[in-house]
């Protein structure tokens, strides 16, 4: 099962560059707002067909949350207008990594502390080192990027 998990969330990080790809090339004509408006009205069209067909649970539980709960709609709304707006800016690569990196700092904070009622796993050395090669492949896919469009 485990296994299965990590391919489901392999196949999940190909769509998101893929998507990032796309949108930031499509935000060139469209605009940035127009095309984060659209990814985000496709998929309200999808995940109603969805919730229709497969739903299990009470959607007006939504109405019940904590409003802290609720706030995580407009991170992801912000992550996909950001990464939108650096693609067409920076290429996918770069931010794609960034975007990983940002979310490797975050997830160890949270980890650490327990945020959010999530495993506690301490910050340890290799945490820390994990996060220093990222930072590190970012320099050198960043310096790749600049060195490549000085050549075009």
């Amino acid at each position: 099962m485990a296994l299965l998990i990590i391919l489901f969330t392999l196949l999940g990080g190909i769509t998101l560059s893929a998507q990032s790809s796309i949108n930031g090339t499509f935000s060139r004509k469209a605009g940035t707002i127009e095309t984060t408006f659209l990814t985000f009205i496709t998929g309200t069209a999808f995940l109603t067909i969805v919730i229709i067909f497969f739903g299990s649970g009470n959607i007006l539980e939504i109405l019940q949350a904590p409003k802290w709960q609720l706030s995580a709609a407009f991170l992801g709304t912000a992550y996909l207008l950001l990464s939108v707006m650096a693609v067409s800016k920076i290429g996918v690569i770069a931010t794609t990594i960034t975007g990983i990196i940002g979310q490797l700092v975050i997830g160890m904070v949270i980890d650490n502390f327990g945020w959010f009622g999530s495993l506690v796993i301490p910050l340890d050395l290799k945490r820390i080192f994990a996060l220093l090669f990222m930072m590190i492949a970012l320099y050198f896919i960043y310096k790749g990027n600049k060195r490549s469009s000085e050549e075009i």
